[in-house]
């Protein structure tokens, strides 16, 4: 059998996540290059265009290391009063926002498609990624909303009770806002994540908005998909700060480590995408199973 049909551990879903990445990862990149690579490019295009030096930025200072410093924050929006940069990056990051999910639906069908032992081109997946365009966008952007509205909402019950609290006795109140702080990120992050694998329902399952689906799903494995994502999450950040200093420290803030950093970007999407739709696929497997059973149960019961 396949080992994506059957229920896998914490560790077992790493490892195919990894061994999937390794060995479909022509495709998989590909795919990415070519939704996201046009992106990354105009953004090149843009720094080019505002003044950014290509292989090396540096600014003022006496020594490297110190004109190394300047050159990244001289490079950096938040350092930036170029109105024509700002727009330029604002128009790439929406850019983004809609090529993103159709990439990462491209690379769940692929793994689905390893699932069933198919053979596809990543041409194919790009299609049927697009296939599913407004479906993906519309619940995107739901899903965003109720979660944006979940951690706002929750983050002024917490503002509102702790000037309550400190009005009353600052030390409870620092103990009592520690307390509810941590209750907050396991709040919202337990309910993120319940309805996180709408995505995946959108796409395989073609039910839209999918979240429903999702919470179903994760019922029983809601903390072990949450440490997942946050393993994924610790391992993307490593790569991409580790690349990016590396290069920083001989390029500065130029255009060609922002190319550096897209690709190694590129590859770390391409492992989160790969990891979300063995986690997906590894739920989907259980709660079928479930199903079956329950089916099978009832059969014997009619009986």
């Amino acid at each position: 059998m396949n080992e994506l049909n059957r229920p896998k551990g914490f560790g077992q879903i790493l490892d195919v996540t990894f061994r999937l990445s390794r060995t479909r990862f022509k495709d998989f990149f590909l795919i990415l290059l070519i939704l996201l690579g046009p992106v990354y490019l105009i953004q090149a295009l843009v720094q080019l265009a505002t003044g950014t030096s290509f292989f090396r930025e540096v600014g003022e200072g006496n020594g490297w290391f110190e004109q190394m410093v300047a050159g990244l924050e001289e490079s950096d929006p938040a350092f930036s009063s170029n109105i024509a940069a700002d727009i330029g990056v604002m128009l790439v990051g929406l850019i983004s926002l809609f090529l993103y999910p159709v990439a990462q639906a491209a690379i769940l069908y692929g793994v689905d498609h390893v699932r069933k032992n198919e053979e596809f081109t990543f041409g194919t997946l790009i299609k049927k990624g697009f296939s599913r365009f407004w479906a993906i966008i519309g619940s995107s952007i739901l899903y965003g909303i109720i979660v944006t509205g979940l951690f706002f909402g929750t983050i002024m019950s917490i503002v509102l009770m702790s000037f309550v609290l400190f009005a009353i006795d600052p030390v409870i109140g620092v103990i009592v806002t520690i307390i509810l702080s941590i209750g907050a990120i396991l709040f919202v992050g337990y309910f993120s994540t319940r309805w996180s694998f709408y995505f995946g329902s959108v796409v395989i399952d073609r039910n839209s908005p999918g979240l429903g689906r999702s919470w179903k799903l994760s019922q029983g494995r809601t903390w072990a998909s949450m440490g997942l994502y946050i393993i994924f999450f610790l391992i993307i950040s490593s790569i991409t700060f580790a690349i990016e200093l590396s290069f920083a420290l001989l390029l500065g803030g130029s255009v060609l480590l922002g190319l550096i950093v897209s690709l190694a970007t590129i590859f770390t999407t391409l492992i989160m995408s790969v990891g979300y739709a063995v986690m997906y696929l590894d739920l989907k497997s259980r709660h079928d199973a479930d199903d079956l059973k329950d089916l099978i149960d009832d059969y014997h019961v009619g009986q």
